[in-house]
């Protein structure tokens, strides 16, 4: 008997439990929520175990048989996944935090974590017969998507606000993306692409809108445990904008946790959110199941400007589940952060992975964190792509001059 290349089995909605098949093109369910991928995990375990992966490729597509692409040739990829675990051994003795690591998913391609929902979105909207595909984005995303789906050989309309990252831009733009920008923010966006999905008959690859997304982004749950021998770390901290790897991470650990992989222990999930875009602080903060839009949002965390989250009470489910929390951050502190990070440890970290360092100082500050758990930061992207989180004055010498050294 063949072994299948993907256990997918189908769709559900979390919220009113719909089912839908896998194999046909579906966003959201008729109730408005996102639709989540479920595997058949009695068979995947029967045909899959740990010791498999040590022989296999060092990817995300190591784990295949738990992600929803049916077969190899639908694949689309540039090697993404399995990013180091780092430790911060100067900054965890600081901050009396021997165990404090992070998961640099700056050194994915396109220099983003968003590479890993992009990889897997485009392999299964190819496999599925999609031609082309639109979606808005922050900057990051639509880079990622305009890469894989000129991988992949489809055409992509990408929305983005007009004071989204240069950097960004222009990768959506070199790739062959058709690029328009927003004068607003990504709501903004999202709005003009609804509109042309409807009108166009495109395929709706927005945040949470297409289910695939989630599934490239669970793998860092997957990486982490396995990275770890298995045994999981007691809090992990997430950048949170549209909190699709928070919701990815929460769900790739109970998919573990039933393969009788991991133990009853999950890690208590952090979302942290800059002080001027947190509406999934507010919400948790007030005992809420969904948050309320953020009116006059900013950041220079760009990646984390999103006034509301389709999958908000995910999120929020997620961390309350896990007995989390979820706290804000100024952008003055994540800006020190980043530079700390680059001084001590050798880490240019973008401004959103820098906000994770923050918040588990005051974490750990607060108590919340104790001095003997295992602490996991997630940088969800370069630094080299936020040139204008660094302002730097550097002496110019004449060619006669010596080094001015004191």
């Amino acid at each position: 008997m063949t072994v299948p290349f993907s256990f997918l089995h189908h769709l559900a909605c979390p919220r009113c439990q719909t089912v839908y098949d896998a194999d046909t093109q579906a966003h959201l369910c008729q109730c408005g929520s996102p639709l989540l991928v479920h595997y058949d995990l009695e068979a995947a375990g029967k045909q899959m175990s740990k010791e498999q992966l040590r022989q296999r490729e060092p990817s995300l597509w190591r784990y295949h048989e738990l992600l929803p692409v049916r077969s190899p040739e639908h694949v689309v990829t540039l090697g993404e996944g399995m990013t180091p675990l780092l430790p911060l051994p100067r900054i965890g003795a600081r901050m009396d935090l021997p165990q404090l690591y992070v998961k640099d998913e700056g050194t994915i391609p396109t220099g983003s974590f968003k590479a890993r929902g992009a990889a897997v979105g485009v392999s299964r909207a190819k496999e599925l017969g999609v031609k082309t595909l639109a979606m808005p984005t922050n900057g990051n995303a639509g880079g990622a998507w305009a890469t894989y789906s000129a991988r992949a050989g489809l055409a992509a309309y990408i929305v983005m606000p007009e004071a989204a990252p240069l950097i960004t831009r222009n990768e959506c733009a070199i790739s062959g993306a058709h690029l328009f920008l927003v004068n607003g923010l990504i709501s903004d966006a999202g709005a003009i692409v609804g509109r042309a999905v409807k009108q166009y008959q495109w395929y709706d690859a927005s945040t949470l809108k297409e289910p695939y997304r989630i599934e490239g982004k669970k793998t860092m749950g997957y990486e982490i445990a396995e990275q770890f021998g298995w045994q999981v770390p007691d809090v992990i901290l997430y950048p949170t904008g549209g909190g699709v790897g928070i919701i990815g991470i929460y769900k790739a650990l109970r998919e573990l946790q039933q393969l009788g992989w991991i133990g009853e222990h999950l890690p208590r999930l952090v979302a942290v959110q800059a002080e001027e875009c947190a509406p999934i602080v507010k919400a948790w903060q007030e005992g809420k199941d969904v948050s309320e839009p953020w009116a006059n949002s900013h950041t220079i965390a760009f990646g984390i400007n999103v006034p509301k989250a389709l999958g908000d009470f995910l999120v929020l489910d997620a961390i309350r589940q896990t007995n989390g929390c979820a706290l804000s951050i100024s952008d003055t502190d994540l800006l020190a952060a980043q530079a700390d990070l680059a001084r001590e440890e050798g880490l240019f970290v973008c401004p959103e992975g820098a906000a994770t360092l923050v918040a588990a100082r005051q974490l750990r500050q607060s108590g919340w964190i104790k001095a003997t758990e295992r602490v996991v930061l997630l940088n969800t992207g370069s630094g080299i792509k936020y040139p204008n989180t660094v302002q730097v004055s550097v002496p110019v010498l004449q060619p006669q001059e010596e080094l001015p050294i004191s």
